[in-house]
């Protein structure tokens, strides 16, 4: 398995929750959204990253405060909030902004989310997604993500196939087909997807992150060997090795790219697989350490109670919060 698709795996993408908006200038709606909001259709989820799909009018939208990344944009084309920050959207943004949840409409059976707002001016018209994701402070893709990310559809082999289903699926919003929740639960998966790649195709030469890594030959292939065989008692020599390069050289480009060694990275990695299990299988503890490499549970369990604060029994019965925990441990020890 590559890189990207373990830890996509492992993230625990759910499908999204649709909404249908319509607004008329002038108007300035401000969003941040609760993954408590969405819970009801994507079932409980520590992080929501939200995406608006403009299917005819304009808009601008910026990110923070009035200092925080401002863009435009018109018909066809998507933003991403990755980090679900505080957003203000609107054909004005100079307004006041009404904050999202006072205009929200609450859904009648069979039909989705809707939200309707604004003066008598022309109509923008956009469709809102909800990606629910398992963690955000221990994913290495979404930390190397910009707080908010653009895609146009108008270049690439799968612009096509993005720019369908969108048309679809605003089609199926906007009629409140019974059902066509569960139609589009996919969409959303798949434009994260394609927007990550595409991210990462347009990094700068000099951009570092996990996401940069991949673009480094002898770095991803690293991170491969290490996702493709977590179990495997991998050495930087052994890496470098299959990697085409000497220890130092891969021990300096990964440290550089990824922020920490490649043994480093290889214990978190195991953790963040172990918690994997934990939450989404029936195995055992002691089967658990096995499938991630540690010759005893005794060993696995020092390791994830040092990592998570809580043994690994205790951590599966209480659930998916302390994730936080072992980003916080983690960063800590590096």
């Amino acid at each position: 398995m590559d890189a990207l698709s373990d830890v996509l795996k492992v993230s625990r993408l759910t499908g999204g929750v649709f909404l249908h908006a319509e607004f008329f200038a002038p108007w300035c709606v401000a969003t941040k959204v609760s993954p408590e909001y969405c819970s009801p259709a994507l079932g409980p989820t520590p992080h929501v990253i939200p995406y608006h799909y403009v299917v005819e009018g304009a808009l601008r939208i910026r990110v923070g405060g009035d200092d925080g990344p401002l863009l435009a944009l018109g018909p066809g084309e998507i933003v991403m909030i990755p980090h679900n920050d505080l957003h203000i959207m609107g054909s004005d943004l100079d307004l006041t902004p009404v904050p999202g949840r006072q205009i929200m409409q609450l859904p009648a059976r069979g039909q989705l989310w809707a939200m309707r707002h604004g003066g008598d001016g022309p109509r923008t018209r956009v469709v809102c997604g909800f990606l629910g994701c398992a963690d955000r402070e221990s994913n290495p893709v979404l930390a190397s993500l910009p707080s908010i990310l653009k895609l146009t559809l108008d270049e690439g082999s799968a612009a096509e196939w993005i720019r369908s289903t969108l048309r679809f699926a605003a089609e199926e919003v906007a009629a409140g087909r019974p059902g066509s929740d569960t139609v589009l639960e996919k969409v959303s998966e798949l434009l994260f997807i394609e927007a990550v790649r595409r991210y990462a195709e347009r990094l700068p030469p000099e951009q570092t992150g996990w996401l940069a890594g991949l673009r480094d030959p002898h770095v991803s292939r690293a991170l491969a060997l290490i996702h493709g065989d977590v179990a495997h008692p991998w050495t930087v020599d052994e890496l470098g090795r299959e990697a085409g390069v000497s220890r130092s050289v891969l021990a300096e480009r990964f440290t550089r790219l990824l922020g920490m060694p490649p043994i480093h990275y290889l214990a978190r990695w195991r953790m963040q697989a172990a918690m994997q299990a934990l939450l989404t299988t029936s195995a055992s503890v002691a089967e658990v350490a096995d499938r991630i490499g540690y010759e005893s549970e005794a060993a696995f369990s020092r390791a994830f109670k040092k990592a998570t604060g809580t043994a690994p029994a205790t951590w599966r019965r209480a659930g998916p919060s302390p994730a936080t925990e072992l980003s916080r441990s983690a960063r800590a020890q590096s």
